[in-house]
């Protein structure tokens, strides 16, 4: 693919609409790589003007002021606030809700302030304005998904309702799991608990979680944060049924169905 950065852009003299900020696991992690891609196809079909960082993007530093390492979140946090003020920054889109909450919630105290938006958000407003245009027969019309809850976009931010908007473009039936919304339960890797063992208990959190997901006889469980979609497939694997469920981003769902244009 051909993704120009912020410092190709510089060196055209053009400003692209907005910064796709990739985040460390679409960047590094294979699974979330495909997520990365699937976002950008629709940036490219839809054709907006975007950029990224490349190199040059480091991570928020949200994993290490999660885990009390609050030195290096600031050292973090400042060289990337200098870096998109020195490029004049405004608006960034991101996949991961990790990202969109420190950038939203906690970078403008060091000042770092940008009108941030969650790629769920940004997708209802794309299918709003009527810029994605989905197919009429596509893989997923009719089919079971659930929706699974990111704690750090729904109860961390209040955004429940964009990724359900999206989901029901889809014309496919959304199944609600028993815990969802405000009530939904938390994969099990927020906190920075992702990148540490799990503590002494009977049952491992992304297992209950993923029991929940199957216990509603969807095919697909949709989520909207890499973090969720590592634990729930980890989950999923773990009672062995890669199968009959699949576990999608909402972004890879929407360009798997959307319309060559």
């Amino acid at each position: 693919m051909q993704v120009k950065s912020m410092a190709d852009f510089l060196a055209s003299g053009e400003t692209p609409e907005i910064l796709f900020w990739v985040g460390c696991a679409g960047s590094f992690d294979q699974r979330a790589q495909k997520i990365t891609k699937a976002f950008a196809t629709i940036l490219h079909k839809v054709g907006i003007s975007y950029a990224i960082l490349g190199k040059e993007e480091m991570c928020t530093g949200d994993p290490a002021r999660r885990a009390g390492n609050e030195f290096l979140f600031q050292m973090m946090a400042y060289q990337n606030i200098q870096l998109l003020n020195n490029y004049g920054i405004k608006k960034i889109v991101t996949t991961c809700p990790h990202c969109f909450n420190i950038f939203k919630n906690e970078y403008p105290q060091l000042g770092g302030s940008y009108d941030i938006i969650h790629h769920t958000t940004f997708l209802q407003s794309l299918i709003d304005d009527g810029k994605i245009k989905l197919t009429d027969a596509h893989a997923f019309k009719g089919k079971k998904i659930t929706y699974h809850d990111s704690c750090y976009l729904g109860r961390g931010n209040g955004i429940y309702e964009a990724p359900r908007k999206v989901l029901e473009a889809l014309d496919a039936e959304l199944v609600e799991m028993k815990r969802c919304g405000k009530k939904g339960l938390c994969c099990g890797a927020g906190g920075a608990q992702m990148f540490k063992e799990e503590e002494p208990g009977n049952k491992r959190v992304n297992f209950e979680r993923t029991e929940e997901a199957i216990e509603t006889g969807s095919e697909i469980v949709a989520a909207a944060c890499p973090f969720c979609n590592t634990m729930l497939t980890d989950g999923v694997k773990a009672v062995e049924k890669e199968a009959e469920v699949k576990v999608y981003d909402i972004a890879e769902l929407i360009a798997a169905s959307m319309n060559d244009v």
